[in-house]
């Protein structure tokens, strides 16, 4: 069993950055695939980020294109923790966050492939 509690969401304006943190359980922690998905009001849950340790150095991180270029994923699995680095939010960005794991997810991650569901976070961009 994992469990996933996300944290750093809040209310910024169009142009501002969030980081947003993921604390896991667990001891495997290293070898699941992290996900990072989001749902706006009315729409449905949406892959935003996945990230996947591929050696002791190495990560593998892959974005949706609605996000490349601002946000950044990172691990760090000394601290049982994935970040989401949010740059040049915009109010379509608003959403609850979600941090997903699953110890056999590959790409393409989507919600039915992740094994392990946080609560979310709520992101909220003003114009």
């Amino acid at each position: 069993q994992v469990e996933l509690v996300e944290s750093g969401g809040g209310l910024v304006q169009t142009g501002d950055s969030l980081r947003l943190s993921c604390a896991a359980s667990g001891r495997t922690f290293s070898t699941y695939t992290m996900g990072w998905f989001r749902q706006a009001p009315g729409k449905e849950r949406e892959f935003v980020s996945g990230i996947r340790r591929i050696d002791s150095r190495t990560s593998y991180s892959y974005y949706a294109d609605s996000v490349k270029g601002r946000f950044t994923n990172s691990r760090d699995d000394a601290k049982n923790t994935v970040y989401l680095q949010m740059n040049s939010l915009t109010p379509e960005d608003t959403a609850v966050y979600y941090c997903a794991a699953s110890p056999g997810a590959t790409r393409p991650l989507t919600p039915t492939s992740m094994d392990y569901w946080g609560k979310g976070t709520l992101v909220t961009v003003s114009s």
